[in-house]
């Protein structure tokens, strides 16, 4: 079974190099803009399509509603 590169498992700093950011910003995403990713164990695996599929959504660019105190 060939596997490319995206049909494989990507961790959070091949996501953020792919993605062109930091790693940081890669954990502020998966909180606050519901980023695409995988919890296997302690760590976030991510697919690289599904990440294209979000990020040709829309999804990353919508803000989100702040709470008025």
């Amino acid at each position: 079974m060939d596997k490319t590169l995206n049909d494989r498992w990507l961790s959070v700093e091949e996501i953020a190099a792919y993605l062109g950011i930091k790693r940081d910003t890669v954990y502020k995403w998966l909180v606050r803009k519901s980023l695409p990713a995988h919890k296997v164990g302690r760590l976030w695996k991510f697919r690289a399509s599904e990440v294209d599929q979000w990020v040709l959504s829309g999804a990353g660019a919508k803000k989100r509603a702040r709470k008025r105190k």
